[in-house]
């Protein structure tokens, strides 16, 4: 079974103060978090890579990444694609409001993929590491698909605890789920906090061992009809709120979670997230890589351990 990585790159990154994040050179080449997903998800068997950027980020996206990922999956039989987010990518009937700058989230950058995807696929963020274990765990979820079950979804479930960051509050989906793992509600939660006894929310305690998602999904081709459809609604809803208003890929998936439209199975792993929240992020993700490469989790010559 074919399966792709789909890599959200469009991301504007306002809060890492200029730059472009996804693109903030944190190994010992010179390597990128994406860098250390698409390894990871080659050794888990995935076989195609699409890269969801703007326009306007191509040329430095080729140049810090693209180019060079192109040659080494070339070199090891992995197909890549890219696909581009845009403001005017709009449905039918739907023009641009005035003063509207900004694409409209996560759910559009999906969307951006129709055409290009016939298979089962995983979405990740590019700036955010998830670890090896989640990637093993969706391949192999992703491998059963068949096409008589198209809304059979999944989703990394990620420790709290494992996800916070030192140098600030983050907004995490905290997961409930049945007895059988299939998620049942995600409740987005603003302001947590690394405390000394694990988390709170303006003073409250959070359970740090509860699951959380962190936009880390298993989708199938089949999806991407809904999501379009779900656009269409979307903007049937925004009325007052269109300079701001953004379809969101969790938020949309768990309205459809509550349609009993999908499942999602809950995989959960044991790996730390990192990634680049804040500027004050990236020392803490350069030490991070170097130990894990001092471990021997990585090779210096990252991608020299994969074969075709």
């Amino acid at each position: 079974m074919k399966t792709a990585l789909v890599i959200m790159a469009a991301g504007i990154g306002s809060r890492f103060g200029g730059g472009i994040k996804q693109l903030a050179a944190v190994g010992p080449n010179g390597e990128i978090i994406m860098d250390y997903s698409i390894h990871d998800a080659i050794e888990a068997g995935f076989d195609k890579i699409v890269f969801i950027i703007r326009h306007d980020i191509e040329e430095a996206f080729k140049e810090a990444i693209g180019d060079r990922i192109e040659g080494i999956c070339a070199k090891l039989g992995v197909e890549t694609e890219y696909a581009f987010q845009a403001l005017d990518a709009l449905p039918a009937g739907i023009s641009v409001p005035e003063g509207r700058s900004k694409p409209w989230g996560t759910g559009q950058a999906v969307l951006a993929c129709k055409g290009l995807l016939k298979e089962p696929f995983a979405v990740i963020n590019a700036d955010d590491y998830y670890g090896k274990e989640a990637f093993v765990k969706l391949h192999s979820f992703l491998e059963n698909y068949t096409p008589d079950k198209p809304g059979q979804l999944c989703m990394a479930g990620f420790v709290l605890k494992n996800t916070l960051s030192d140098n600030g509050a983050v907004t995490r989906g905290i997961c409930k789920m049945d007895d059988q793992g299939f998620l049942t509600d995600v409740i987005e939660t603003s302001g947590i906090e690394k405390t000394a006894d694990g988390a709170a929310v303006a003073g409250q305690p959070v359970d740090p061992d509860s699951l959380v998602s962190m936009n880390m999904w298993g989708l199938t081709p089949e999806f991407m009809d809904l999501l379009e459809t779900g656009f269409v609604e979307f903007f049937q809803g925004i009325a007052g709120n269109e300079l701001k208003a953004e379809y969101l890929l969790p938020i949309y998936i768990d309205s459809l979670l509550k349609q009993g439209k999908v499942t999602v199975q809950v995989l959960q792993t044991g790996d730390k997230w990192f990634g680049v929240t804040y500027k004050e992020d990236k020392d803490v993700v350069i030490q991070s890589f170097a130990d894990l490469i001092a471990a021997g989790v990585y090779q210096k010559d990252l991608f020299s351990d994969l074969k075709k």
